[in-house]
């Protein structure tokens, strides 16, 4: 009898464990896509290179194009924050011109335009970032390239693409993406109704390993 109470009891508890251990890998979150970070990677950052790409210190000018605030939170397939992790994003202009020497466009710079920023993800992992809704690059969709340099790791480097943008089916680094991790990379620019910005955009980044270092791509 006592045996059987304790051949029982030792059951329950593996089951319980089996339970708790299917649920804890059922909240483990999908990683992020890495993507490359292309060939424009600043050279040297800008002086300016705060969170807000929309304004650039010295010009009393505000940038071209739709104003976004981009938030997220970066954190590890358990949900644990990132925090203290550096996070940078760069994009071209509302012109399509990227602030590189490299972009050789014809079309002039938007000097209003920072074109590169950084932030510190916070304790809970968030960042904030203001800027301005991607627009086409020459045989690009609208994007935005992200690093972030977690504290004691190599960088993770990835693309942000815009939710329901035509202009994605053709583009190849998106397609890239395996198709049904494909949402991982988009983010909804939702029009906002109030403030100084057009549009709110999210983006998590959930990073499981390690990226090349950030200007080691070829692909824009």
């Amino acid at each position: 009898m006592a045996a059987n109470l304790t051949r029982r009891r030792t059951l329950l508890g593996l089951g319980a464990t089996l339970v708790l251990g299917g649920a804890a890998a059922a909240r483990r979150l999908l990683p992020t896509p890495p993507q490359t970070a292309g060939p424009f990677y600043p050279q040297q950052p800008p002086l300016d290179d705060d969170n807000d790409l929309t304004r650039v210190k010295g010009r009393s000018g505000i940038a071209q194009g739709e104003v976004t605030d981009l938030t997220g939170r970066i954190v590890d397939p358990g949900g644990q924050p990132l925090r203290g992790a550096r996070v940078e994003i760069w994009q071209c202009d509302a012109n399509g011109r990227y602030h590189h020497p490299r972009d050789r466009g014809g079309i002039d710079i938007d000097a209003d335009f920072q074109g590169f920023g950084h932030t510190y993800a916070g304790d809970d992992g968030s960042y904030r970032f203001r800027t301005i809704r991607p627009v086409p690059y020459p045989g690009r969709t609208p994007h935005i390239h992200v690093a972030v340099f977690p504290r004691g790791a190599s960088p993770f480097v990835t693309q942000l693409y815009v939710q329901d943008e035509s202009r994605n089916a053709h583009d190849f680094l998106f397609n890239r993406v395996p198709a049904e991790r494909r949402h991982l990379v988009l983010a909804e620019f939702a029009p906002t109704t109030g403030g100084t910005a057009a549009f709110n955009a999210r983006f998590d980044i959930v990073i499981a390993g390690t990226n090349g270092t950030p200007g080691a791509g070829s692909a824009r």
